[in-house]
């Protein structure tokens, strides 16, 4: 299989995968509903307006925004990627970038389009100023709650691995206080980002070895 034919299955792999997830969580879930899966993993439903890891930016507005910049960052890894496909750069590094632009159109596609194609979603209140959450469990093919590119992104991958951890006496400004170690709910879009950056971190002497 040619590199480039690697690079659009990890690609597309990923998005559908993300994509089975997310719309089977959103249909089959309450908002807000947790099923523990093992003690140190759980299915824990919620949408985010924001960033990867339940990372939230100000108002409607800023939901546009961000929305906005995910599609120029895609079209920017894109053709990163393309380039270093034709330049036939290390695979590992080309796979890395497949991770990562595949993770990046997941969390754009539920902006762009879950506002179009559900009833229900988290909605920006501007009396409020706040993010409004919903009751009972969206459906396919109705009125759709948002308006293109302002849909909120499924999260449903919750690992608390550390649940009732304390900070030492002696640690500043926390000592003492409780703690959960891994708190961020997240995507398998979110997953895959990540893991595309760490292992271009973690391998970057392999991978830009004709550079170096």
């Amino acid at each position: 299989m040619s590199l480039g034919k690697k690079a659009l299955l990890v690609v597309l792999s990923v998005i559908l995968i993300d994509q089975i997830v997310k719309i089977y969580i959103k249909t089959h879930f309450n908002y807000g509903d947790s099923k523990e899966i093992f003690g140190w993993f759980v299915i824990n439903f919620i949408e985010n307006p924001g960033m990867a890891f339940g990372w939230v930016i100000g108002g409607s507005f800023g939901k546009l925004a961000l929305s906005i910049f995910r599609i120029l960052a895609i079209v920017a890894i894109g053709w990163y990627l393309v380039n270093i496909v034709k330049a036939k750069a290390n695979t590992g590094l080309v796979i890395c970038v497949a991770l990562i632009l595949a993770g990046a159109i997941g969390n754009i596609l539920d902006s762009a389009f879950y506002g179009l194609i559900f009833d229900k979603g988290l909605i920006y209140d501007p009396l409020t100023r706040e993010w409004q959450s919903y009751y009972g469990i969206a459906h396919l093919g109705h009125h759709g709650y948002a308006g293109f590119l302002k849909g909120s992104v499924v999260d449903m991958l919750y690992f608390p691995i550390i649940q009732n951890g304390h900070f030492p006496q002696w640690l500043p400004i926390w000592g003492g206080e409780s703690f959960i170690f891994f708190h961020p709910t997240f995507n398998i879009a979110d997953s895959s980002i990540s893991i595309g950056v760490a292992s271009i971190v973690l391998f970057q002497k392999r991978f830009f070895k004709h550079e170096n």
